[in-house]
């Protein structure tokens, strides 16, 4: 299934299936949001696909605004340096153990929303990435059981503000700006996706492709790397992974190119769809 969190006009926001690409089956009285629907989804998930497959009442989707899938997650963690072209581009080594970072909450935003270059910056980035939703999640969890822990897949853009990235050792600040964390355009569930190791991923920039690489090529794959943080910390029902960029970043190119206020970001990912933000000067 694909799932959405989205609002019909000035109306609540709510929780809807897509259907064909094109429409929104409501779902809103079945779940009060999106980590709820997670929690109790062996209990809910008949019914939502029983919902879908009726398909009675439809919204077109070109007539809501989608929202971030996960409004407010628990967590948003992000792993760096995780495809070798990415490691090969920025002069580092290909780490040992797996490099975690946070975003944090205020960072997320809609998968078609206007995302800030902040008064602040010096350098914005973009970082296609396939991003993980935790579902019934836990603490150790191995490797092998790592897929059941996992409820679904997004598109995400890892915007990253270099400057303020690298003056310290710790990237939190220049990973966690008002609207860096833009992730979606739904969940599309596990059952759905299969092996999300086998995705191709593109970053376009104005229309130009300047990331293209498959999930094939993660250093640490998705189960590695819950496995890795479920030892720290339990991982619970709604919280987002961010697995990590391929080459081609704007920092790596020559000359460098940073985003400016005017430019579109889309990330495309197979077989679960894509986001486009529009860059924009703080607001």
């Amino acid at each position: 299934m694909k799932l959405a969190t989205y609002r019909h006009r000035t109306g609540p926001i709510t929780l809807g299936a897509v259907i064909d690409g094109e429409r929104l089956v409501p779902l809103g009285d079945l779940a009060n949001d999106m980590i709820d629907l997670i929690t109790r989804w062996g209990a809910l998930g008949d019914e939502a696909r029983r919902l879908a497959t009726a398909a009675t009442d439809t919204v077109p989707l070109s007539a809501v605004r989608l929202l971030a899938p996960v409004p407010r997650p628990g967590k948003i963690m992000a792993i760096g340096l995780n495809y070798a072209d990415h490691i090969a581009e920025t002069g580092a080594q290909t780490p040992a153990n797996q490099i975690w970072f946070s975003k944090q909450i205020n960072a997320v935003t809609g998968p078609f929303d206007p995302v800030d270059i902040p008064k602040v910056s010096r350098f914005v980035d973009y970082e296609a990435e396939l991003v993980a939703i935790v579902g019934k999640g836990g603490r150790h969890i191995s490797k092998e059981a790592a897929p059941g822990a996992v409820f679904g897949f997004c598109v995400g853009d890892d915007v990253s503000e270099r400057f303020w990235q690298n003056r310290t050792a710790q990237w939190v600040l220049g990973k966690s700006f008002d609207t860096h964390a833009p992730f979606g355009p739904w969940i599309t569930t596990s059952d759905e996706v299969g092996d999300p190791h086998v995705l191709g991923i593109r970053g376009i920039v104005n229309g130009e492709t300047r990331q293209s690489s498959n999930t094939s090529n993660l250093v640490f794959n998705v189960w590695d790397q819950l496995a890795e943080l479920s030892q720290v910390m339990t991982l619970e029902p709604g919280d987002v992974i961010y697995t990590g960029t391929p080459g081609g970043v704007g920092a790596a190119m020559k000359p460098p190119a940073p985003l400016k206020a005017g430019d579109k970001v889309r990330i495309e990912i197979d077989r679960l769809g894509a986001i486009e933000n529009g860059f924009v000067a703080e607001r």
